[in-house]
């Protein structure tokens, strides 16, 4: 089961990538794909040949988690009629 995750890197604008799986405690980087900007463009610093990316963890501020397609169905949104 692959994630879909927004790593955020300090001074930079999130990277949306994809992992294989999460990392464990004691990992010192994190190893992903497709590697994108939040609305999906590439990003400038990234060779388009490359296919996977190798992130050490000293330079990443967080790692959201994002919901997928299963999981999105399951999860209850409020809003408001006017």
């Amino acid at each position: 089961m692959g994630y879909t995750v927004l790593i955020h890197l300090p001074n930079e604008d999130p990277v949306l990538a994809e992992m294989e799986e999460l990392p464990p405690p004691n990992a010192t980087y994190i190893i992903c794909t497709e590697a994108r900007r939040r609305d999906g463009k590439p990003l400038h610093y990234l060779t388009p040949e490359a296919t996977a990316f190798i992130f050490p963890l000293s330079r990443i501020s967080f790692i959201e988690i994002l919901p997928g397609e299963a999981e999105r169905g399951e999860l209850l949104e409020f809003f408001r009629e006017e």
